[in-house]
């Protein structure tokens, strides 16, 4: 049982991290389940009413038991650290609101787990993908639409929010496109030949009035097109092709970063196309190894090249 006044103060956070961090409604819902799902076991922990004062006395110990708790209920070790990232958020915020001493919980160590590196399609299995997508649905427009969803992950590195959240005002396509991506972070892409030629066979075939404020793509029934309706379609086109289960809509964005390194792109370029607000992300996100971006090190950085 949360205080108001601990309510009040978990709801001004998250309006905080909305109007000022810019954080998507994804994010915010996973923000308030992790915090709640904390200040939940702090209240059963100590057998009262959890409010601002009990929050601000929470010890070493109290945390080595939440995080007892958590692993004992199964939860994972990337997923707590999550909710720990969460929660320390939430409390340096509290803490300089209402002037206690954060330490506690901000000393907190994440467990350890491995991070799972993104695994690309090879081109020419990307390349099938697209081919394949084609052949799911007997509704001409909606394999149209599928075709069109997929190739604007692979030839534009969208994520599959974005290409969903573009508008029917987008169509024609232009040759490069205003994407509003994670945090509210505004970045150009440039569109391909193909992409726009895919988007317009489907504006074609597509039965459906696409008003500029309305959806882009459409689910069968006119509403906003699902992503787990492109998680689906792919499914299937990994099976009739053989591909493992790491081959989904993320897996088209990886294939394209990776890619176009590969053909000579530049890892900084690509960081911009991609949206990432670090390079080591954008590093990870095409599987680059130690040589390759020393490779690119030596050819970009001023001091090597004066060598």
């Amino acid at each position: 049982m949360l205080s108001p006044a601990l309510t009040r103060s978990l709801d001004d956070w998250l309006a905080h991290a909305r109007a000022i961090d810019g954080a998507s409604d994804n994010t915010l819902k996973a923000y308030q389940a992790d915090v709640l799902g904390f200040l939940g076991f702090m209240a059963q922990h100590h057998g009262d009413q959890q409010g601002l004062g009990p929050i601000s006395r929470l010890t070493v110990s109290d945390m080595r038991a939440w995080m007892a708790h958590e692993r004992g209920r199964g939860v994972s070790a990337r997923s707590l650290a999550r909710a720990l990232s969460a929660v320390k958020t939430f409390y340096r915020w509290l803490s300089e609101r209402e002037d206690f001493e954060p330490t506690a919980v901000l000393s907190t160590r994440a467990p350890k787990f491995q991070k799972k590196l993104p695994r690309p399609l090879a081109p020419d299995a990307a390349t099938d993908m697209l081919s394949t997508i084609d052949l799911q649905s007997g509704e001409p427009w909606i394999a149209a639409r599928d075709v069109a969803v997929v190739t604007l992950l692979y030839a534009c590195g969208l994520r599959i929010s974005e290409a969903l959240g573009l508008t029917g005002a987008a169509f024609p396509l232009k040759d490069v496109l205003r994407i509003i991506g994670k945090g509210g972070k505004e970045r150009l892409v440039p569109v391909l030949p193909v992409a726009r030629s895919a988007v317009a066979d489907y504006v074609r075939a597509c039965p459906f009035d696409l008003a500029p404020s309305g959806p882009l793509f459409r689910g069968a029934r006119g509403g906003p097109l699902s992503p787990r309706a492109i998680q689906k379609v792919m499914e299937q086109a990994r099976l009739q092709l053989g591909l493992p289960s790491s081959a989904t809509p993320h897996a088209m964005r990886h294939s394209f970063a990776t890619h176009l390194l590969n053909a000579g792109g530049d890892l900084r370029t690509i960081q911009e196309l991609l949206g990432h607000a670090s390079l080591s992300t954008t590093q990870a996100y095409t599987a680059v190894d130690t040589a390759r971006l020393m490779d690119v090190y030596n050819r970009a950085h001023p001091h090597a090249q004066s060598n």
